[in-house]
């Protein structure tokens, strides 16, 4: 058995610096076949640095309050999640979660993934311009030793860090 405060996790950004507070509990609980993470974000901030998807993991967003708005799909539609509302995304689905930036509140939120809690960077693609095509393509998404995402598109091959 574990027990953790939230208020006792430490704050972990991401890379890209796309949200000020996202506390990494299932690191805290260790677990091993969930992935949790609380966030507290400002109009303007992100779940994550864009759309992307996790082949091998589903995600469940819970907005505790505010609302988050997701693209989903490669075409992006923006779905609003409110306070008290959940969202799911298959794995192999397109998502990116953010709030508004013209927001009247923050939000927090969980994030929820299974079966793992720790990411498959294999299993990772995101959408986005690549730097040599310049069309939006599939990259692969990866974690570098210095602690950065670095993007390949899987059409040219130019890979890039932001």
């Amino acid at each position: 058995m574990r027990k953790a405060a939230i208020d006792d996790v430490d704050v972990v950004t991401n890379p890209m610096g796309v949200h000020d507070v996202r506390k990494p509990v299932s690191r805290v609980l260790d677990t091993e076949h969930v992935a949790m993470n609380y966030f507290e974000l400002a109009p303007g901030d992100a779940f994550s640095g864009g759309l992307h998807t996790h082949g091998d993991q589903e995600e469940v967003f819970y907005v505790l309050s505010g609302t988050a708005t997701f693209e989903v799909g490669r075409e992006r539609e923006r779905v609003d999640v409110g306070a008290g509302e959940l969202i799911r995304f298959a794995p192999g689905e397109f998502q990116s979660g953010f709030v508004r930036e013209d927001a009247d509140e923050d939000v927090v939120a969980w994030a929820f993934g299974a079966p793992g809690a720790r990411h498959d960077w294999d299993q990772i693609e995101s959408l986005i311009e690549c730097r040599e095509c310049g069309e939006e393509r599939t990259h692969a998404t990866e974690m570098t030793d210095e602690g950065r995402f670095r993007f390949t598109c899987s059409e040219c091959g130019t890979s890039f860090s932001p």
